[in-house]
């Protein structure tokens, strides 16, 4: 999100040299949305909580948002390998509000906000660890199998791939 902050900065320092007619809509849309996720993400560093089998691990995301930004929700990827029953290690994310349409009725709403996503991504660390539904069925029944092996193996992989 640094980057988002960087090159809205950079932004700014273009806009100075051109004239406010050669802007076009679509370019003035882009800049207030992006103001309003630099917003969020600010609150966002502050608050977020960190415990649980994933704690001390450094994870990144890479976060699409898209122009139709917030009727459609943003694509979202882990960057970061990782052993979790709920995001693949090539980095897919299974979390119902990244869906446009969901069976449980908690997919995307326009109401949405991309402080929405990242305590969602919180969560999978933590309360909505889930090993019922897994989207990596492999870390799923390694869990069920052997919970301290199934620990030992995500800390090997935050050692080796989250600091």
């Amino acid at each position: 999100m640094l980057t988002l902050a960087s090159k809205l900065k950079r932004d700014d320092g273009l806009k100075g040299s051109r004239t406010a007619a050669t802007a076009s809509d679509s370019t003035r849309r882009v800049s207030v949305r992006d103001k309003l996720l630099v917003k969020e993400v600010a609150e966002l560093e502050a608050n977020l909580p960190y415990e649980g089998y994933y704690q001390g691990g450094k994870f990144q995301f890479e976060t699409e948002v898209p122009d139709a930004y917030n009727m459609v929700p943003p694509k979202v990827k882990c960057l970061t390998k990782i052993w979790h029953p709920n995001i693949t290690e090539t980095g897919e994310i299974c979390l119902s509000l990244l869906r446009e349409h969901s069976i449980d009725g908690t997919g995307w709403a326009p109401t949405r906000t991309l402080k929405d996503v990242v305590w969602g991504l919180n969560s999978l660390f933590t309360d909505l660890l889930n090993f019922d539904d897994p989207l990596n069925i492999e870390a799923a029944e390694h869990h069920l199998r052997d919970k301290e092996d199934f620990r030992n193996k995500v800390d090997d992989y935050i050692k080796r791939y989250a600091r």
